[in-house]
Order: C-alpha cells, then sequence, then structure tokens
C-alpha cells in the first residue's frame, strides 16, 4: 500500500503511531473527507473488494464506497501502520426495526490497551472509534454514541433528536474473512430488495454536521444538517445532480 497517498487523500498530517490518538486522527479524517456513496451499483459496476481496485477507486479516483470498500481499505491502512485489526460482522436494524442478515455490515475491531469499535463505512456514524468495552455514552461533539453488551453480543447506538436511543447495529466479536461478506455484497448490489439498489446515496461529515444527496435519479433530495439543524431541497435536473457530486463530494461520474 501507499501509505504517502492514501494519507493525501484524507489531508492526514499528524503522527503514524499505532496508538488511540492516531486512531482517532485518522478515522475523523477518513469520515470528512471520503463520502459513503453507492454510485457505481446505479452505474451498473460491479463492486471489486480486490485490494488494488479498492485502493485506485477510493485513493487515486478519490471517490467514496460502501462499508465493505470503506472499512476494508481502512482496515489495511491500520495494519500497515501498526495496528491489530480485525474484521467483525454486523447485523443492521432497518426502519422498521428488523435485523438484516449476517454480514449486512462490515465493522473493524481495532485492539490496543483497550478495544476500540471502529466504523468509517456507515454513513452517519461517530467520528471517532468507540470504546468498546464501556457503555456509557461517548460523544463525537456532535451527539452521543454508545456500545452495550447483552451475553455474546454488543449493540452499537446512537442518540436520536429526542433523547432516544435508537440501535444501528448487532455484532459479535468472531474474526471473519473478507472472502465471507462476498455473498451479502453480491445481495446489496443486485438484489432489488437491498436499500442500496432502491435508491442512490452519497454522504459526508463536514465541520458543523452532514451534507447527504439521496433519492431516484428523476428526484434527489440534498439534506444539509448544520448544527443539528436540518434543511432539504429537491433537485430534479441531472446536470445539477452532478455539479453537487463534484462541487460537494469531489465525485465526477
Amino acid at each position: 500500500m501507499n501509505i504517502e497517498a492514501y494519507l493525501r487523500r484524507i489531508n492526514y498530517t499528524g503522527r503514524l503511531s499505532p496508538d488511540i490518538e492516531t486512531l482517532r486522527g485518522l478515522h475523523q479524517a477518513h469520515l470528512m473527507t471520503v463520502p459513503f456513496e453507492n454510485l457505481d451499483i446505479h452505474l451498473g459496476r460491479p463492486i471489486n473488494l480486490d485490494p488494488d481496485a479498492l485502493f485506485l477507486k477510493i485513493v487515486e479516483n478519490r471517490r467514496g464506497g460502501f462499508c465493505y470498500e470503506l472499512n476494508n481499505l481502512f482496515a489495511r491502512l491500520l495494519e500497515h501502520i501498526g495496528f491489530k485489526v480485525t474484521l467483525l460482522s454486523a447485523r443492521v436494524y432497518d426502519a422498521d426495526d428488523r435485523l438484516g442478515p449476517e454480514y449486512d455490515h462490515m465493522a473493524l475491531l481495532v485492539t490496543l490497551k483497550d478495544r476500540w469499535l471502529a466504523d468509517v463505512g456507515f454513513g452517519d456514524s461517530s467520528l471517532f472509534p468507540l470504546r468498546l468495552d464501556d457503555d456509557q455514552p461517548q460523544y463525537d461533539n456532535r451527539r452521543a454514541y454508545r456500545v452495550s453488551r447483552e451475553d455474546a453480543f454488543w449493540y452499537e447506538s446512537r442518540a436520536i433528536e429526542d433523547g432516544a436511543w435508537k440501535r444501528d447495529y448487532v455484532f459479535t466479536l468472531q474474526a471473519r474473512r473478507i472472502a465471507e461478506y462476498l455473498e451479502t455484497c453480491n445481495y446489496h448490489q443486485t438484489s432489488p430488495d437491498s436499500p442500496f439498489t432502491q435508491r442512490q446515496i452519497c454522504t459526508i461529515a463536514t465541520p458543523t454536521g452532514r451534507i447527504t444527496l439521496r433519492g431516484l435519479p428523476t428526484e434527489m433530495k440534498v439534506i444539509v444538517t448544520k448544527h443539528g439543524v436540518k434543511r432539504e431541497r429537491v433537485i430534479a435536473d441531472p446536470a445539477q445532480v452532478s455539479a453537487l457530486l463534484l462541487d460537494q463530494f469531489g465525485i465526477a461520474v
């Protein structure tokens, strides 16, 4: 891996020791520069989890991706720096509070003196890694997150606007291999039942919140969140969508 090119891609100029300060810095930098997006699925381009293909797409072509791409490549960066990283399988809660299948999401366990849940591939996730063995609220300067344990399972939750806790996904600490995610990754890019084939999404963290573009090609919605306040508008002109992708996300497709 060309670590220098990767660090330039995420605008990271801090230390590179395998410690929590470096992990926090890399995690935040990644979420502020690399969007969570599924545009290739709607362009008919297969998702390729080969390391060289991911590096070409995300680093050299300055694109984003979804969990199997972003956390996959981020894990390799961390390993090259000297971190101990374990791939985790998570089952995601849908809008009706139903759990998805195993390998629905890829998250990362980073083991230092403490254990940390790292995740740069979930969309609206914590800017910083979350301490695993701590069920108290953890803050990323925007909202509270919590990792709680029940028996052998851990749950990642986030506080929403009314102060309630929303469970995002459930996982165990069993180590996984990339090959184990391939079937579900293929499902998410081909099945009409997958949320990733039903609509396009491109979202990235900003210094004051987040900007998100989502919807169908005929009607895309832009959602800008600043200091907890959301503003939405609809864009029906494909040329405006392309301009927004380039201006706000650095993506030319």
